[in-house]
């Protein structure tokens, strides 16, 4: 098995260190505990990060008052510390600080182990909590540019796109076809983890919010659900009529079309233009013909639809 060190695991490493020796070259006692917090701090996005480390803070400063007072009150014994626990995470818990629990409670150890409380103390432990939070903090600025993954899963999700859009034109065109349809397991699958790593990038930035990825792999996703409802309609059909060339036609040529840039309007009139040829053709004629046709009525409300969506999205961010 290859082993392989991610730019976290270099991060938590290099950042751990880096407490400790601050923390040491401080003459601060249990300085390894530095380490402990910067190792809990640093997480998979900015954001999350930062609320960590406030969590962690906030906790851990809750966690040294009820120390000195339980202690000085009640004595450093063990059963003290089962008290203290009883009431700090209730409050923590309470205060939405649930992430400080375990940092702040080996801060508590040390005051047991102290024996004592005294301004020296709560400032040795308050440093260690600064150092460990602060290099974590420090550590997480560094985020790698996910803007080239991103657009490599918009490639392949468009690519999978044009792939069924252009099976299902040759279905209609010819009432048959060879394909296994693997694009479109392979396509919820690339939509949903394209749709994480957006909201990750979200997540990296704390000023900015840059939602276009996550925004366009939602668009998708719809769309795909449209393609997913209109494939048991048009495998279905086993005869063709005249209308299925049309369709064949324009769904050929949406497939050619897919991109990130805007084509509805000209597909929107298009499909505007399909059905006005359609209502002026004669009737039906056999009872066979007549559920071809209502399903390909059906496959253009759905495709007019498909177009809708992408057109909200860019509604949406002109808007912005």
């Amino acid at each position: 098995m290859k082993l392989k060190i991610g730019y976290r695991t270099l991060k938590t490493a290099l950042g751990a260190g880096i407490a400790i020796l601050i923390a040491r070259s401080l003459g601060l006692e249990f300085y390894s505990s530095a380490a402990i917090l910067t190792i809990l701090c640093i997480s998979v996005t900015r954001k999350s990060s930062l609320r960590a480390a406030w969590q962690r803070l906030a906790a851990g400063i809750i966690g040294l008052i009820y120390s000195f007072i339980l202690f000085e009150l009640l004595g450093y014994e063990p059963w003290t510390l089962t008290l203290l626990l009883l009431l700090f995470i209730p409050t923590v818990v309470w205060l939405n600080l649930k992430e400080g629990i375990v940092t702040s409670t080996v801060i508590m150890l040390h005051v047991l182990m102290f024996g004592e409380v005294s301004l020296a103390i709560f400032l040795n432990e308050l440093l260690i909590i600064v150092i460990g939070i602060g290099v974590a903090l420090v550590m997480n600025l560094y985020m790698p540019n996910i803007d080239r993954d991103l657009r490599r899963y918009q490639r392949n999700i468009e690519e999978n796109f044009k792939v069924m859009l252009r099976e299902l034109a040759l279905y209609v065109r010819h009432g048959e076809s060879d394909w296994k349809g693997q694009e479109i397991h392979e396509t919820a699958n690339l939509i949903q983890k394209a749709k994480n790593v957006a909201l990750r990038n979200i997540n990296n930035h704390l000023v900015r919010y840059e939602d276009h990825f996550y925004h366009y792999f939602k668009m998708r996703e719809r769309q795909f659900e449209i393609i997913e409802r209109i494939i048991p309609f048009l495998s279905s059909m086993d005869e063709t009529v005249k209308q299925n060339e049309t369709i064949a036609d324009f769904l050929e040529e949406l497939s050619k079309a897919v991109s990130p840039t805007n084509t509805v309007p000209y597909f929107l009139q298009r499909l505007k233009e399909i059905r006005e040829n359609f209502a002026q053709m004669p009737l039906p004629v056999t009872h066979k013909e007549f559920q071809i046709r209502s399903a390909l009525f059906y496959v253009m409300h759905e495709l007019e639809e498909y177009l809708l969506i992408k057109e909200s999205l860019y509604k949406e961010e002109d808007s912005k």
